[in-house]
C-alpha cells in the first residue's frame, strides 16, 4: 500500500448507526464485514479501527458517556489516514467524521447512493455507489495515488 512496505495505515470506518431513526434502534451493520473484507484483500497495512465495533451497545449509553463516546470517535477520524465512510442514507454522526479527516487532511471515500449530497461531495476524495466499485478502487490499487497527493505515505 505504500511505498515503505512496513508503513501502518491507519483507516477509520466510519457509516450509518442510528440515521435518522426516531427509535432507539440501529440500521443493519453487515455492511462492515465487506468493507473489512476487501481491505484485508488489497491494503494488506492498513489497520482497521471501527468506532461500532468497540462500541457495539451505544445505543444503550446514557450522557455523559454518550458526549464521550462521540468525541473519541471524532478524534480518531481526526487522526487517521484514510476514513471510509458507508453512508446509504444521511447520518449525522459520519458526516461530523468526514468533515473531521478531511479537514486533517485524511483520505476520504464514500460508499453511498447520496452523490449529489453537499457533505459527500464536499469531503469525499472519491465516491463509489457500491462496496464493488471501492472494492475494485483498491484492487487497481489508486489509493496509494490518493495517499500520496495528501501527504499520507
Amino acid at each position: 500500500m505504500t511505498r515503505d512496505k512496513t508503513r501502518r495505515v491507519n483507516v477509520f470506518l466510519a457509516g450509518i448507526i442510528q440515521g435518522s431513526k426516531i427509535e432507539p434502534s440501529i440500521h443493519a451493520q453487515d455492511w462492515r464485514g465487506p468493507i473489512r473484507q476487501a481491505l484485508a484483500r488489497h491494503a494488506p497495512r492498513a489497520d482497521v479501527y471501527c468506532h461500532y465495533s468497540e462500541h457495539p451497545e451505544s445505543i444503550t449509553y446514557e450522557l455523559p458517556k454518550i458526549r464521550e463516546v462521540f468525541a473519541e470517535g471524532n478524534r480518531r477520524a481526526a487522526a487517521c489516514d484514510v476514513l471510509v465512510a458507508y453512508v446509504p442514507s444521511a447520518s449525522m454522526g459520519t458526516a461530523v467524521e468526514m468533515h473531521e479527516a478531511a479537514r486533517h487532511g485524511a483520505v476520504v471515500l464514500s460508499i453511498t447512493p447520496l452523490k449529489a449530497n453537499w457533505v459527500i461531495r464536499a469531503y469525499s476524495d472519491r465516491i463509489f455507489e457500491t462496496v464493488e466499485q471501492f472494492e475494485a478502487f483498491l484492487a487497481a490499487g489508486e489509493l496509494d495515488a490518493l495517499l500520496r497527493a495528501k501527504k499520507r505515505m
